[in-house]
């Protein structure tokens, strides 16, 4: 059969679109495929009363790569949006991430030297040598007031266990300022597209065709024989045909809702830290692009298990699944004409900036 394509592009996320537009530009033929009814994987933004929403939870764009950040800006202007959660624990807010604003609502200390102290004595108190599960290496790092607070509930619900039946690596470093900085990322450059992901999407996208609605499992060997290389971005155990077991994953579903007021919570992103609030957070879009529509939307955010009904978001790097996905990489390197990449191919969780790096550099 002859090769319609140069590549078929599994996948319309990121990491897709990034891997297609540069290979367009070397003069290859693509063709981009996806299952969704949309293109831009987890990055698409649904218009609901004029707000760009964030379909599948916030996506905030940050990164420190000078390279990474003029290409996204030679498609669409990114605003100056900085990630500054607030906390909402039983009532009382906090900022993210664990800084001098955060300390003085705890306990009233007005200094660096006074929180750091606070933290030691907390830290001594536990006397954690050899930290054993995620509660351990938490508590060993910020100490127990910050722990049950701000992070105990919270991470329980995101992950569907008990913080003493997570891995300790998971929470190796937190986020720890003694300054009044609520900026939650360190990286040189942050912000949202004008105008949402879709306009970013749909220009690394243009001229080259595309197909929504195509699942390539469904048609798995028509879509194998069309394309000389495959750019694969599905999960990497389905692709195998789940030959060893398959890897977990968490998944989120959102509840949203429009609301008649102008502005709901006063920040895009709270997140609820206590045990009886079923939900990880509220996301309030309009405050993305700084929006000033006289209704908002937010989107209430739960985790759970993922099952075949859902959307894998998150992989479960425990130990088990990373020794699964180690055999599976196996098989993905000893594929000829096939490339893995981005999130759940590579079963890692990646930033957008990581993703377009690696994208860049596969090309």
């Amino acid at each position: 059969m002859q090769k319609t394509y140069d590549y078929l592009i599994v996948g319309s996320g990121l990491f897709g679109a990034v891997f297609a537009h540069k290979a367009r530009q070397k003069g290859k033929k693509c063709l981009v495929i996806d299952r969704r009814k949309h293109l831009g994987g987890n990055i698409y933004c649904e218009k609901i009363a004029d707000i760009n929403v964030h379909k599948y939870g916030a996506h905030i764009f940050h990164t420190s790569n000078r390279q990474v950040w003029e290409f996204v800006n030679k498609f669409v202007e990114f605003n100056r949006y900085t990630n500054s959660p607030v906390a909402n624990y039983k009532g009382k807010l906090y900022n993210l991430p664990f800084n001098m604003n955060t300390f003085y609502a705890l306990w009233g200390v007005c200094t660096p030297a006074e929180a750091q102290a606070k933290i030691e004595q907390q830290r001594k108190e536990a006397g954690i040598i050899n930290p054993q599960n995620l509660e351990e290496q938490a508590i060993s790092l910020v100490g127990k007031d910050i722990f049950e607070i701000l992070i105990k509930n919270y991470t329980e619900k995101q992950w569907g266990r008990k913080c003493k039946d997570l891995p300790a690596f998971i929470i190796k470093r937190l986020p720890v300022r003694f300054t009044f900085n609520n900026n939650y990322f360190n990286d040189l450059y942050q912000g949202i597209p004008i105008g949402g992901y879709n306009i970013l999407i749909d220009k690394l996208l243009e001229n080259i065709e595309t197909k929504t609605n195509a699942d390539f499992f469904a048609n798995r060997n028509y879509f194998e024989n069309i394309a000389k290389e495959i750019v694969f971005t599905g999960k990497i155990d389905e692709f195998f045909d789940y030959q060893f077991g398959k890897l977990e994953y968490r998944t989120v579903h959102f509840e949203t809702e429009t609301l008649d007021c102008e502005n709901f919570q006063g920040n895009a992103v709270v997140n609820y830290t206590d045990s009886a609030t079923p939900f990880t957070r509220i996301i309030e879009h309009k405050h993305f692009e700084f929006g000033v529509q006289p209704k908002t939307v937010i989107s209430r955010e739960y985790s759970s298990e993922y099952t075949e009904a859902s959307e894998p978001f998150y992989p479960v790097n425990d130990e088990r699944n990373n020794l699964l996905y180690a055999k599976y990489q196996q098989l993905a390197q000893n594929e000829k004409n096939i490339i893995f990449g981005g999130r759940l191919a590579e079963y890692k969780y990646y930033d957008m900036d990581k993703i377009i790096e690696q994208a860049l550099k596969i090309c």
